[in-house]
């Protein structure tokens, strides 16, 4: 279990991966963030919590990430950590924020998630996953 980020012209690629669906899709968040931010996983404060209607594995995997981006830009919050769980065919996410005062951005913030390239699918060791971030 786990991710990283790796570099793409012009722009970020995150890759995920766990045993898993929704906890790759957890992994992808943490990528997301851990691409440009530095969030202590000690500032994680208020929770929010948002479904996701059912749909393809990328289709809601993109959803996913694209409402941590709206966030990002409408609150200026990111995500200290996220669950995220199985739920009518769909997903339940539950993202704990991190207090901004404890956020650093070390890289280029994220705009939005690109359909190129998109990658989400089980393997033989579990489920992986890959995103391109237009930034």
């Amino acid at each position: 279990m786990g991710h990283r980020s790796v570099p793409h012209t012009a722009d970020v690629r995150v890759e995920a991966w766990a045993p898993a669906r929704e906890r790759c899709v957890a992994e992808a968040v943490a990528g997301l963030v851990g691409s440009f931010a530095e969030v202590p996983a000690d500032s994680a404060g208020q929770t929010v919590e948002f479904r996701v209607d059912p749909g393809t594995d990328e289709d809601m995997l993109v959803a996913v990430l694209d409402e941590v981006i709206f966030r990002m830009d409408t609150e200026g919050r990111l995500p200290a950590s996220a669950d995220v769980a199985a739920v009518d065919g769909g997903f339940e996410v539950r993202l704990r924020m991190a207090d901004p005062d404890r956020i650093e951005v070390v890289g280029a913030v994220p705009k939005a998630v690109s359909l190129h390239e998109l990658r989400f699918a089980p393997g033989a060791d579990g489920w992986s996953c890959a995103v391109t971030l237009d930034v």
